[in-house]
Order: structure tokens, then C-alpha cells, then sequence
């Protein structure tokens, strides 16, 4: 259970305490793409989204996104914001966040991952030892099969937190999904 586990759940990347991050030693962020950044079908970004990256990077974090989506329009919302892209990630392999590591030439320790799903951004961030954050998607409509794994995530969180693995705000935020 402690592989599902993120260390912390947050509703949207704005969310995010960067302060603390930095604090622990953090100083990159592995980002999601689809429905971390932007919903799956979206293109383009809202100026919020700009500035908060702007912003993530000027406070001297590295960010690079880690995506399994379509690589062809990862590739072109990364050149959109502005940030490097890893595609074809298949998380959660460690393969994509090795290569990720080696780019910032940081240690595991020192970077953090951010996604809207337990089986891919949070075990794959938690199978290299990163601290992971869970975000609540941004986008309500999704694939089928999506949809089905949003469920079984819920019941997972409830799991978590029933074990005490995760705090009642943190289980909160992530069962609104």
C-alpha cells in the first residue's frame, strides 16, 4: 500500500507549497501533463498556468514534464510552456524518471513528482523514491478506461487513509476526484 501512497495531496499544482518542497531539499518537479497541467483534450494554456510556472522556476526549481500521452501533443504543449518533455514514459517505469534524474543531475531525493494518478505518477515517483504529490484532475471528461481506474483509486485513498497512511485532508482532496 505504501507504493500507492503519495506524501502529500493537493487540489491543483497552485496548490503546491513550493516554500516546503524547497525546504525538504526539492529542487526539480517531474509534472504530469494530462489532467495535471491541462485536461487531456486541451491545447492551450490558461495565463494562470504560465505564470505559475514562471513563477515555480524563478523561486530556482527545474521542471520537466514526464507524460504518457500522445507524443506529438505533449511535445507541442511542452514547447508551449515552455519546459522540456520526456514522451512515451510509460509510467510507471523507472526508465522515464531516471532519464529525468540524470538531466537535472540531482539524486532522487531532490526532486518531486507531481501527477493526477496513483498508478503512474505516484508509484512510479514512489518506486525511485521521490516525494510525490497527487493532484485532483483538472479535466472532467476522460477515457473509459480512465474513469474505471478513478474508482478504484478512491477506494485506494479511503484504504490509505483508514490505514493512517494518509491524513483526513489529504484523503479528502483526493476522493473528490
Amino acid at each position: 500500500m505504501e507504493r500507492i501512497c503519495p506524501d502529500d495531496c493537493v487540489q491543483t499544482v497552485f496548490d503546491i507549497d513550493l516554500e516546503g518542497l524547497w525546504s525538504r531539499g526539492v529542487r526539480a518537479l517531474i509534472v504530469d501533463l494530462d489532467n495535471t497541467l491541462l485536461a487531456w483534450d486541451q491545447e492551450e494554456p490558461p495565463e494562470a498556468l504560465l505564470h505559475w510556472i514562471a513563477h515555480v522556476q524563478k523561486r530556482g526549481f527545474q521542471m520537466r514534464i514526464v507524460s504518457n500521452g500522445v507524443p506529438s501533443r505533449v511535445r507541442r504543449v511542452a514547447q508551449t510552456l515552455g519546459l522540456p518533455a520526456i514522451t512515451q514514459a510509460v509510467k510507471p517505469r523507472k526508465r522515464p524518471f531516471l532519464r529525468a534524474l540524470k538531466d537535472f543531475g540531482l539524486k532522487a531525493s531532490e526532486v518531486a513528482v507531481v501527477g493526477d494518478q496513483l498508478f503512474t505518477d505516484v508509484l512510479g515517483g514512489n518506486r525511485m523514491e521521490m516525494y510525490t504529490i497527487l493532484v485532483n484532475p483538472v479535466g472532467h471528461r476522460e477515457l473509459k478506461h480512465t474513469q474505471w481506474v478513478r474508482r478504484v483509486e478512491r477506494r485506494l485513498l479511503r484504504r490509505l487513509f483508514r490505514k493512517g497512511l494518509l491524513s483526513e485532508r489529504q484523503c479528502q482532496i483526493g476522493v473528490q476526484r
